[in-house]
């Protein structure tokens, strides 16, 4: 029988950084920014012990280290997280095995198997041996069961999920528990009554598609029934899109020093563009005003490039598009892919 599994690493980022620094075992570990809290970023993960204090991932440092202040904050490093990432996907690919990488801690796998679940053993066998870091495994008949299973497998665990049980698994559970569903989605389906994924099941498809669209309400009923396709495909993992961003330590207002900021970050996305050798089609501004209001604009290229000249010119374009005079926390530039054929 074709089985989906979703592996997914344990708290990756801070479990990479124990395997760098053992003395910070089961010590609260908080990476994020350039590692000071005092500073204004957020955290990029949180290990389970600083979790347990209510630290999360895109919390404030400052709001992190005031819930934790025993806490141990480290820098974020995105090359050690890239190798540390190749090395389980190495171990993965070696299995009998179709490998779709999500990203750096987590992949689809495709199996034929009879047992997936003693499959799913030697993988985290395999994995931990060979990289000693965890992972949990859901198991499911298409892919949202094996990716909402494995939430139920954290940590270093593993679940099945598929059409037998999804009902006695699912069905009371709040439509934010589909994978597919934020908090905003789950807020606008609530105002219409459906709150559970049994409720968004039997929602009329009519009125879904009257609120959400023709396509994406449709869609959201077809989540609360578990329906997903099952294909995985060993296309190595493409990001959609390069960002950079800055957190000031001190609001900007003025518009030239706004300019002078989203030029250097367009430079820099420009760099990481012409580094994956894919031309951009779209590029936009992220702005974050105080207190804590984010906003974001972006436009369309006239013809797909990877000319840091038109990105930086594009950001600058972008970034007319807000209201100014208002004083400004954090300032981020993206530019997105055309998606692969």
């Amino acid at each position: 029988m074709w089985w989906v599994l979703h592996v997914d690493l344990d708290q990756f980022i801070a479990a990479v950084e124990v395997l760098r620094h053992p003395e910070l075992a089961g010590k609260p570990v908080i990476v994020g920014g350039d590692g000071d809290p005092k500073k204004r970023s957020v955290v990029a993960t949180a290990s389970y012990e600083a979790r347990e204090f209510g630290v999360h991932s895109g919390m404030p440092m400052r709001t992190a280290a005031a819930r934790c202040p025993e806490a141990v904050f480290l820098a974020s490093d995105p090359p050690a997280y890239d190798a540390a990432s190749e090395r389980v996907m190495a171990v993965l690919r070696a299995f009998p095995v179709v490998v779709e990488g999500l990203g750096w801690d987590e992949a689809f796998l495709g199996a034929e198997t009879d047992d997936p679940a003693g499959l799913a053993g030697r993988i985290q066998d395999a994995v931990w041996r060979e990289t000693q870091l965890s992972c949990a495994v859901g198991i499911g008949d298409n892919k949202l069961r094996a990716k909402i299973a494995t939430g139920f497998a954290k940590p270093a665990g593993s679940y099945v999920l598929t059409r037998e049980n999804w009902v006695a698994v699912m069905a009371d559970r709040p439509t934010r528990a589909l994978w597919g569903i934020g908090p905003k989605t789950a807020h606008k389906l609530d105002d219409l009554g459906l709150r559970t994924v049994r409720e968004l099941a039997l929602a009329d498809p009519g009125a879904l598609a009257s609120r959400f669209g023709p396509k994406m309400g449709p869609w959201y009923r077809e989540l609360a029934r578990g329906a997903s396709g099952t294909e995985v495909t060993a296309t190595p993992w493409l990001a959609k899109s390069r960002s950079r961003e800055v957190t000031f330590q001190t609001n900007i207002a003025d518009r030239g020093e706004l300019s002078t900021q989203v030029v250097s970050l367009a430079r820099r996305v420009a760099d990481d563009v012409r580094d994956e050798a894919r031309p951009a089609h779209r590029v936009g501004v992220k702005v974050r005003f105080a207190p804590f209001i984010t906003q974001t604009r972006s436009m369309t290229l006239p013809e797909p490039t990877a000319d840091p000249a038109v990105i930086e010119s594009s950001a600058l374009r972008v970034l007319d598009m807000f209201e100014h005079g208002r004083p400004v926390r954090l300032l981020g530039v993206w530019a997105s892919f055309e998606p692969a054929d």
